[in-house]
């Protein structure tokens, strides 16, 4: 292909970079539970499919969070310090103005 864009489908190309659709293997009965939600939810598969990663997704980032929490609070020492310094920003103004 040149420069002159002989060849090249603009179009196409559009969409393979903003969309990039993949085939992957799920289950029938996943298959099944992911057509109900998006029949119930109006959605098409690749949005219903899109929405249950992400919210997989943020189940993990959280569930991570507490873990380390649970770490961090597990850790006489270290926890001690975290409150010193949550109470240390919790007296800093700021903006320089009174509770609202």
């Amino acid at each position: 292909m040149g420069l002159g864009g002989e060849g090249l489908d603009v179009y196409e190309s559009g969409y393979n970079n903003a969309y990039m659709a993949e085939t992957i293997r799920i289950d029938p009965v996943a298959h099944a539970a992911l057509s109900e939600i998006a029949r119930e939810k109006k959605l098409s598969l690749t949005e219903a499919l899109s929405n249950a990663v992400e919210a997989y997704r943020r189940q993990e980032f959280f569930a991570g969070l507490a873990s380390d929490y649970a770490t961090l609070r597990s850790n006489d020492g270290a926890w001690t310090e975290e409150q010193e310094e949550r109470r240390a920003w919790d007296a800093a103004s700021f903006d320089d103005l009174e509770d609202e």
